[in-house]
């Protein structure tokens, strides 16, 4: 059985941002060729740099404004595309490119506040390090997955 659910940006959320132009913060999105991989936080696939192009805007995951309220820059696919959908499985594209993908995973409880935060080991065995994360700490409500190297949000885990 199933430990955790991976809960990326929703389509409905990226069709209004591509929509408007603008983030929730009041900035204009900026289109771009994709330097790097990404990911893109809606299907969670890295991007092919040099060819994808997708949206540079700033976005805070969390739903209660308080201290930890950490809005960022993210990145989404300038086309539409369909949420991940492998929802009890880290996705396998992200835990392959080792090299570019250095996580961080940070737990919060219901009331938003951090309770852990350590570095991911080994990408190939991150889905094993969130469950025993969620059976070591039942205060901790979610998950945030970051980059290491650029601090920004990538997704978020919950409890099944």
């Amino acid at each position: 059985m199933a430990k955790f659910r991976i809960v990326p940006l929703s389509k409905k959320y990226a069709d209004n941002i591509r929509k408007k132009g603008i983030d929730d913060f009041g900035n204009t999105v900026v289109e771009q060729v994709s330097p790097g991989l990404g990911p893109c936080r809606v299907s969670l696939k890295p991007f092919t740099p040099g060819k994808d192009k997708r949206l540079l805007l700033s976005h805070s995951p969390f739903d209660l404004r308080n201290a930890y309220n950490q809005p960022g820059p993210i990145f989404i696919s300038s086309d539409e595309v369909e949420e991940y959908t492998d929802v009890h499985k880290f996705p396998e594209e992200i835990k392959r490119e080792k090299a570019h993908f250095s996580l961080t995973l940070i737990g919060y409880s219901k009331e938003q506040w951090m309770l852990y935060t350590g570095l991911v080991t080994d990408n190939d065995t991150i889905d094993e390090q969130i469950e025993n994360l969620f059976d070591k700490f039942p205060e901790i409500e979610y998950l945030h997955v970051r980059s290491t190297k650029a601090c920004c949000y990538i997704c978020k885990i919950m409890r099944a």
